[in-house]
């Protein structure tokens, strides 16, 4: 149900359950962040790119059928691990939304750096209506991507949002075409595929919101010293 395709230093992870709208249940999840971990480790790695099967829906979001039990899917901790760990992936990350994101879906899309969606891509949170809590790092996200009005458009006037509406609010980056997306995924990515280990690493970690003088400092060294030490910190660097 998650597929990975390894091509150098270009990973593409697909959600693969398009007959369930690609929805997430835990073991999507866990392989998620499984994949996430190995990505962490691998100093070659310069792409990663997520997307979905199909060409409607990138992900709906949580499998609701998995709400009942002694771990319901809508509070399992596997959701702030995996958005964690893609979120600081010392790569660029690239969510190709190849159609409709919902709900928990909204998780990997904003823990990327970009967010690129075809033109009939619609997005929706609808947590209110369904009496579930969204993810708190997917809260904090969307406020630092677009804003607490308009993340409250969200998640609390349930608002569906076309995508040229998030285009203009800053929630994706690109529109692009279904057949020309992988053209605009390489024009996006060329300055990553093509940069060094270290100055790649350290300007990830220097476009957070905030950063101690001692990451500043472990960017500088990684890339005009070339200190391995500080490089390892900042790849290590959560």
């Amino acid at each position: 149900m998650i597929d990975l395709h390894q091509n150098g230093a270009r990973w593409t992870v697909t959600l693969d359950r398009a007959d369930k709208a690609n929805a997430l249940n835990v073991a999507m999840l866990t392989r998620l962040d499984e994949i996430f971990a190995s990505a962490q480790q691998d100093r070659d790695l310069r792409l990663l790119v997520v997307t979905g099967a199909g060409n409607r829906v990138f992900c709906a979001g949580a499998d609701l059928t998995q709400t009942k039990g002694d771990a319901p899917i809508t509070t399992h901790p596997i959701w702030e691990s995996v958005s964690a760990r893609l979120a600081n992936l010392p790569c660029l990350t690239i969510a190709a939304l190849n159609g409709t994101l919902a709900g928990g879906g909204f998780g990997l899309a904003l823990a990327c750096d970009l967010r690129v969606a075809v033109p009939n891509a619609s997005f929706f949170y609808p947590v209110l209506a369904n009496g579930f809590l969204p993810q708190p790092s997917d809260v904090k996200r969307l406020i630092a991507l677009i804003g607490p009005s308009k993340t409250k458009l969200i998640l609390l006037a349930g608002q569906k949002l076309g995508a040229n509406e998030a285009l203009k609010i800053g929630l994706i980056d690109r529109i692009a075409e279904p057949d020309e997306l992988p053209q605009m995924i390489d024009d996006l990515s060329r300055a990553a595929m093509n940069s060094g280990d270290a100055v790649l690493t350290s300007i990830k970690r220097m476009t957070r919101s905030e950063f101690s003088q001692q990451m500043l400092q472990d960017c500088q060294d990684a890339v005009y010293r070339v200190d391995l030490d500080a490089l390892v910190r900042l790849r290590q660097s959560s």
